[in-house]
């Protein structure tokens, strides 16, 4: 693998964590050994994540997150 994955990184345009060419490749988390697909962020090295909340919108109409404590394996999808 020659793309090594950041520490913190974001889905959210508006973050400084934000990267579109490395999402664009596809990457995936394991939370707890569980691949989670409503991911918003991340963070390795504090051990969490922060997840979509159903539909709930906040009053700027982002999505509601929460943020879950575990640990968190960032991959990079296979292409398929």
């Amino acid at each position: 693998m020659t793309d090594t994955l950041p520490d913190r990184l974001s889905s959210n345009p508006d973050s400084p964590y934000y990267n579109e060419e490395l999402l664009a490749k596809g990457v995936g988390i394991r939370f707890n050994g569980v691949e989670k697909t409503n991911v918003d962020e991340y963070c390795v090295s504090e051990g969490w994540v922060r997840v979509t909340a159903g539909n709930a919108k906040d009053r700027f109409g982002n999505p509601m997150t929460i943020k879950l404590k575990g640990k968190v394996e960032p991959f990079l999808r296979a292409d398929g």
